[in-house]
């Protein structure tokens, strides 16, 4: 029997083994890195061992220090949770030889799938349907085609290639990526299947020769082949095609001799044929929809099977449908760019359980996450912050129940990819069962914010108005005046804010009484050109003439305005929207979105001026390699560097034409956000910029427009590759 286990990962992982262990009694080990020393996870266990350092080969990766801290706490048993080193045979077979039980399959089982070209062969010999695979790209002869790692998984190392010319760069792209990522550049290509779904099926085994199928999940919603959403069932699986599934997944499981949680993966084509893609021989990020839809709790399955102990002789109905996401910080509208920071406030309404299947019930909500209010977001691990699963009799259910508690998240601090993930589940496509790995290619529209661009002014509006309400609570005197009120009518209180989009800047009055006479918002447009939108005096005066015509007019009225809380009708619809304040940031919470929108100061402070032709880090990471040296001629899109950020490479190019006029960083340079990565001089000049508005007068209470310096656009990273 386990009395004391180390789970050798972190985040929600970590959070999730933890559970089931609590309810059987089981002793807790954490480890964490540097950055980890304050995340829940670390706090929730019985006892934790520090790994000095940050980077992921320094910590997470260090099967000595891993194996030292289960010596030292007295672990008697170690879980790899998934990712690091999962997958990982030496790290199996460093467990068992310190005298410790490993909660996963053998590590021989282990290095036969870790291998996929050889898994291919010893499947393939079990009956096990398979695409051709070539190891040689000289082999390759019909396109498109998928280059693809041999080692480790999570889309890192991965490839399409439509032409036969970019077929060798594609093939050393995919193997620096995968030497980086898993410490094997072995690649190999195989056929790429347009319109593709991505099917899978759960299996477990025992040591009694006991092999159960637990179902299939449908991942195909992906983006850079790392998969975004996950369900079970699937739409596309009849009760034939199951049972051929299973069949073939329980085959894969017995002819490597599998022992406890595994995940046999399949292509499934638009014909209805299957392939087998992989076997992961762990537990799965998306294993949770499985539970929720047959009530099993597969950590407990898998710590069972680690004791000796015996399966059920047969596998538990599927009797409801679940849909998971992985709520990820990074920004799909910007190449997926991850993002980082201080996660103010993270809540998600209607949670019926955590990171287990207890309270089981025909529907709920289930929240599986690795953070709180107040965890840091960093660079060094992979950019998921939690995952959402919703269970319901029907698909439908499980879709709108899951999209609903995502739009009314408070997820403030960080950028996430929340908007993409209730459209999709909103899409009349995706709620049709009409979905592939392709999907978020065809479907452009997901990518647009749910708050229109037109709303960001209201929700400027109600942060004034929270603001306004905030301050009058704490003035020392004369705190029941109206904000601004005086007694000769007067300009109106004016406040900028940095939105999504550039700047706002939102006109409001108040009478003696608090009604709310007038208001305007103007901010650009997609064309560069500032729109208007507000009411007019309620009081018959004419609005001021610097005020561009509106180009809608809603007719808003105060209800009420509170610190954290602005209500207003909205053309005769009353409207709540939370505003919760940091510093300068107001977070705004409506019924049509969500939104950040950051103070401006009244009176900017001065700013270096950057050379022309300043190329800055979108984000903070590590400069892992330098493709040019200064003096450089580069063509327009040329990778000048590589920025490495969340697991990720994210290449930097040359947004024209020109010479590389400086290069101030190298490779292993750690870089901030907005740090010079490069200064390219054009081959053209650039056209000057055009003038900007007048800056307003000083006295009046205003918040002008901010400066335009003239420094040119952050370099836009792209991807290395999909993933």
């Amino acid at each position: 029997m386990i009395r004391r286990l180390l789970v050798a990962n972190r985040g929600e992982i970590a959070r999730r083994i933890f559970a089931t262990c609590r309810s059987l009694g089981i002793e807790t080990v954490a480890v964490h890195s540097d950055p980890d020393a304050e995340a829940p996870y670390v706090a929730e266990a019985d006892l934790a061992v520090r790994l000095p350092g940050a980077a992921p080969v320094d910590t997470y990766l260090r099967v000595d220090l891993l194996v030292a801290a289960a010596r030292r706490t007295g672990a008697d048993a170690v879980h790899p949770g998934y990712g690091f080193l999962a997958e990982q045979a030496g790290f199996a077979s460093a467990v068992g030889d310190a005298g410790l039980t490993w909660v996963g399959p053998p590590a021989k089982a282990i290095a036969a799938m870790g291998d996929k070209t050889e898994a291919k062969a010893l499947l393939a010999d079990a009956g096990v349907p398979m695409l051709p695979t070539y190891t040689d790209p000289a082999q390759v002869e019909a396109f498109p085609v998928l280059v693809k790692a041999a080692a480790g998984g999570g889309g890192r190392g991965m490839r399409i290639v439509r032409d036969p010319a970019d077929l060798a760069r594609a093939v050393e792209s995919a193997r620096r990526e995968a030497a980086a990522a898993f410490g094997d550049g072995t690649v190999f290509v195989e056929p790429y299947v347009e319109r593709a779904r991505h099917v899978e099926v759960q299996v477990v085994a025992d040591a009694h020769g006991t092999v159960l199928s637990l179902g299939e999940r449908e991942c195909s919603i992906q983006r850079r082949h790392q998969k975004i959403v996950e369900e079970a069932p699937s739409v596309a699986v009849t009760p034939e095609l199951r049972a051929r599934l299973e069949s073939a997944a329980v085959a894969a499981t017995r002819a490597v001799g599998y022992l406890g949680v595994g995940t046999v993966e399949f292509l499934l084509t638009p014909a209805g044929e299957f392939h087998f893609l992989e076997m992961n021989t762990r537990l799965q990020v998306e294993h949770a929809v499985t539970e929720c839809v047959t009530g099993t709790d597969l950590v407990r399955l898998q710590l069972l099977v680690a004791e000796g102990g015996a399966l059920p002789t047969a596998a538990p109905p599927v009797t409801s449908h679940a849909i998971e996401v992985r709520l990820c910080a990074e920004d799909p509208a910007a190449d997926w760019l991850p993002a980082t920071g201080t996660l103010h406030r993270f809540g998600v309404p209607g949670v019926t359980v955590e990171f287990g299947t207890e309270a089981r019930r025909d529907s709920g909500l289930r929240l599986d996450s690795g953070v709180r209010d107040g965890s840091v977001v960093g660079v060094h691990y992979d950019s998921m912050v939690a995952k959402l699963i919703a269970w319901a009799p029907t698909r439908d259910e499980a879709a709108r129940a899951l999209a609903g508690a995502l739009r009314r998240a408070e997820l403030h601090g960080v950028t996430t990819n929340r908007d993409l993930l209730v459209r999709v589940l909103r899409s009349a496509e995706f709620r049709a069962g009409e979905i592939d790995t392709g999907f978020l290619d065809r479907h452009p529209e997901v990518f647009a914010p749910l708050l229109p661009p037109d709303r960001v002014g209201l929700a400027g509006l109600a942060a004034a108005l929270a603001g306004a309400a905030a301050r009058r609570a704490a003035a020392p005197v004369l705190g029941t005046l109206p904000s601004g009120w005086r007694n000769v009518p007067s300009t109106p209180q004016t406040i900028g804010y940095a939105g999504p989009t550039g700047p706002v800047e939102v006109d409001y009055r108040l009478d003696r009484s608090g009604t709310l006479l007038n208001w305007a918002a103007r901010q650009p447009t997609s064309t560069g050109q500032p729109t208007s939108t507000g009411q007019p005096e309620q009081t018959g005066q004419p609005e001021p003439s610097r005020r561009p015509e509106a180009s809608r007019r809603p007719e808003v009225v105060l209800v009420a305005a509170e610190p954290t809380r602005t209500v207003l009708t909205v053309d005769g619809v009353r409207q709540v929207f939370a505003v919760h304040r940091v510093g300068a940031v107001s977070f705004v919470d409506g019924p049509d979105g969500s939104v950040a929108l950051t103070e401006l100061p009244r009176y900017a402070e001065p700013v270096p001026e950057l050379a022309e032709g300043s190329l800055l880090a979108p984000m903070p990471g590590t400069v892992s390699r330098t493709l040019v040296t200064a003096g450089q001629r580069v063509a327009a899109g040329e990778p000048l560097l590589v920025l490495e950020a969340m697991k990720l490479e994210h290449p930097v190019t040359a947004p024209t034409a020109g010479v590389v006029a400086v290069l101030p960083v190298t490779a292993g340079s750690q870089v901030e956000t907005g740090a010079v990565l490069a200064v390219l001089t054009p081959e053209h000049p650039t056209h000057p910029a055009p003038e900007q508005p007048a800056t307003p007068d000083p006295d009046r209470s205003a918040t002008p427009d901010p400066e335009q310096t003239g420094v040119p656009d952050a370099a836009q990273p792209g991807s290395s590759g999909p993933e």
